[in-house]
């Protein structure tokens, strides 16, 4: 007698449906990871760039511009082009006392964050802001 070995097709179709349920629920998780890590990757972006201000602002005792009378431009980071497409990193209208710097979400990481952070922003006293409706600022900041 010739038996032919294989998968029935009720098996196959079980398998289909367990893979099924496991990406199910592993895809929407993930996204939520990497909008959560994207986000703490901007948070380091803005402090960088923070920094970068601090040391302006000690070589020309001001903010918004140099001692020759330039403006102050933000250097291109590579965390800033690592984020392309999620964040626009801005500086604020920096006086000579003052600056802000914001991340602006862009795309998906704008509209499908669950946390709603919106945007982060940082001062020239390092506070540290999230607008987004409802943000907390420690939440986001993480």
């Amino acid at each position: 007698m010739n038996t032919q070995k294989g998968f029935t097709l009720l098996e196959l179709m079980i398998a289909v449906v367990v893979v099924a349920i496991l990406a199910a629920i592993a895809i929407p998780n993930y996204q939520s990871y990497m909008i959560k890590t994207r986000r703490a990757t901007a948070a380091g972006c803005l402090l960088e760039l923070s920094q970068f201000m601090e040391r302006f602002y000690t070589t020309n005792l001001r903010y918004d511009q140099d001692t020759a009378g330039n403006t102050v431009a933000l250097p291109a980071t590579q965390c800033q082009a690592d984020l392309a497409g999620y964040y626009a990193f801005a500086l604020e209208t920096p006086t000579a006392r003052t600056y802000t710097l914001s991340a602006v979400p862009q795309g998906a990481q704008g509209s499908k964050d669950p946390s709603k952070c919106g945007n982060l922003t940082i001062d020239e006293t390092g506070k540290k802001r999230a607008t987004g409706e409802g943000a907390d600022a420690g939440t986001c900041w993480r």
